[in-house]
């Protein structure tokens, strides 16, 4: 086993329409809005001061908010990775949560399915399959992931080896970074929600 040498990033993609309205944005391809674009710009200008050598991978989900983000913040992008695709909320896609709640009393994407679109436990095991994916480049550097709220927040659930539903514990604001790293081969979290700077 490659001793791993680099760290994951992970950036959530900027604002968007939906997600300034809490509307669940899985599938559906939202762009950015004026002010998620200016996020992305700055979520770039705090790279810097997070890391000081260009990273050994960068991957992006295949959607536009996700690739805007990247190109916005001044990364180069390796490779479109599907498993970076935000969790797919099935028929509440476009729905928020209080929507939801009118017909599911109670209703989280942490504790109740989403109809149609994936379980918990699927968004985790995806979310492995990506951690495995890039634990080689691990071992030449940084990675960087670009992509979405919840599935962010699963992936680092995941690193830390805590179940998928356990993402609930870690915020991923619009633009904002978090750092994944590891103590002599143990996964640890470094970061998690750091804001674009400029932003309170």
């Amino acid at each position: 086993m490659v001793m791993p040498v680099g760290r994951v990033y992970l950036l959530r993609h900027g604002e968007t329409e939906w997600s300034l309205s809490g509307r669940h944005t899985g599938r559906t391809d939202i762009p950015l809005t004026d002010r998620g674009r200016e996020l992305a710009v700055e979520a770039g200008r705090l790279v810097p001061d997070l890391r000081d050598t260009p990273p050994a991978l960068v991957l992006t989900s295949p959607r536009s908010r996700a690739r805007d983000t990247a190109r916005l913040a001044g990364l180069h992008v390796d490779d479109v990775d599907d498993r970076l695709a935000e969790w797919d909320y099935g028929e509440y896609e476009g729905r928020t949560t209080p929507e939801i709640r009118e017909t599911v009393p109670g209703w989280t994407v942490w504790t109740h399915p989403c109809p149609g679109g994936e379980t918990a436990d699927e968004v985790g095991k995806r979310a492995d399959g990506l951690i495995a994916h890039v634990t080689d480049a691990l071992g030449q550097g940084d990675v960087v992931l670009v992509g979405h709220g919840h599935f962010s927040r699963v992936l680092v659930a995941r690193w830390i080896g805590l179940p998928a539903t356990e993402g609930v514990r870690f915020a991923m604001g619009a633009a904002s970074w978090a750092v994944l790293g590891h103590e002599r081969g143990v996964p640890r979290l470094d970061h998690v929600n750091l804001p674009p700077k400029g932003t309170p």
